[in-house]
């Protein structure tokens, strides 16, 4: 089985990442690059385009590094982001 490349001559692959609670915005340097929205139900989405899997592996090592909780994560292909 392969996986999507994350980067192809349509830019970047889309990351979602959600996680237990909410991540406090004094984290965002670690998690450059990446939005923070903190949801109604008590989670946290972390969202943004990475270049690799060697950048998605950095952020969930960190999460790892901060004890927290992950609850998803999802990939959208390039070729299938809305314009």
């Amino acid at each position: 089985m392969s996986l999507p490349p994350f980067s192809t001559e349509h830019g970047y692959g889309r990351c979602e990442i959600r996680l237990e609670g909410h991540l406090d915005q004094r984290w965002a340097d670690w998690f450059e690059g990446l939005s923070f929205t903190h949801e109604s139900d008590g989670t946290t989405t972390l969202a943004g385009a990475l270049p690799d899997q060697a950048a998605l592996y950095g952020v969930f090592n960190r999460l790892r590094d901060l004890g927290v909780v992950l609850i998803s994560a999802h990939y959208i292909s390039p070729r299938k982001q809305k314009v």
